[in-house]
């Protein structure tokens, strides 16, 4: 793309977006900033009355669809009635994701079981059925949420640090693969994101403590990580595939 055709305004007008997780939280901002900046927007969650609400107030058409990301059935039924109603995708977020939290002595098998099976199984499954239907199109942006448990260890997360820099493998795997025929694949590395849940599990001293490991002295806004889907969703970013966007705060370059 020549450097005079790039649009600075990062537009995603004509562009259908499916974002999972979307019924709160990142997704649910996600969703809303794609719909402010031209997209039509297919919210999926496993709350799929949580994903309509997410989509009743969009500035654009959307919708809700129900899916368990876990589940091989559950996302290429979801996948094809997003397709049946929007007529192809053009951008994936998965944001779709849960924690475990337990010293590694102590974590359950089926508290392993379920992290891997969200956060990795349900993130590749989602790449695997919407990116097929990319490639046969054409093209598209795939935009999968990592964390900064992608980059460093932390206390208590060994699922989630696990199943986190297996995204972010995956990722790159799949950006290698797909990139030369028109997919690009990248990732999103969030540190504490001030949804209500984060508000929740991070208030008090605990959450305190951790702000002040972090150079810029705050947790992020669920808006924050919208604006970064944004720029990797967008045709302005059209040489970026690969790369993992750590949005921490510096926390990660200690």
């Amino acid at each position: 793309m020549p450097l005079g055709n790039v649009d600075f305004d990062f537009r995603l007008d004509g562009k259908v977006a499916l974002v999972t997780g979307a019924a709160a939280g990142i997704g649910a901002a996600i969703a809303s900033a794609f719909a402010a900046k031209g997209a039509r927007v297919a919210a999926v969650d496993r709350d799929e009355a949580g994903a309509a609400r997410t989509t009743a107030g969009l500035a654009t058409e959307g919708r809700g669809f129900h899916c368990d990301v876990a589940n091989a059935d559950s996302v290429h039924g979801a996948v094809d009635a997003v397709l049946d109603a929007f007529g192809r995708i053009d951008i994936l977020v998965n944001s779709a994701g849960v924690v475990h939290l337990a010293a590694a002595e102590e974590l359950s098998e089926s508290a392993w079981d379920i992290t891997m099976n969200v956060n990795l199984k349900g993130t590749f499954q989602m790449c695997q059925a919407v990116g097929t239907s990319m490639l046969r199109t054409g093209g598209g942006a795939i935009v999968n949420m990592a964390s900064q448990a992608a980059t460093v260890a932390l206390d208590q997360h060994v699922a989630y640090c696990a199943s986190k820099f297996g995204v972010v493998g995956m990722s790159k795997v799949l950006a290698a693969e797909w990139g030369p025929r028109g997919v690009r694949v990248n990732t999103i590395s969030p540190t504490v994101v001030l949804t209500e849940l984060g508000r929740k599990a991070w208030d008090g001293p605990h959450g305190e403590a951790l702000k002040k490991l972090i150079p810029i002295g705050r947790f992020a806004y669920p808006d924050e990580i919208a604006a970064a889907a944004i720029y990797l969703a967008a045709d302005a970013s059209a040489m970026v595939n690969g790369a993992d966007l750590v949005i921490d705060g510096g926390y990660t370059i200690k």
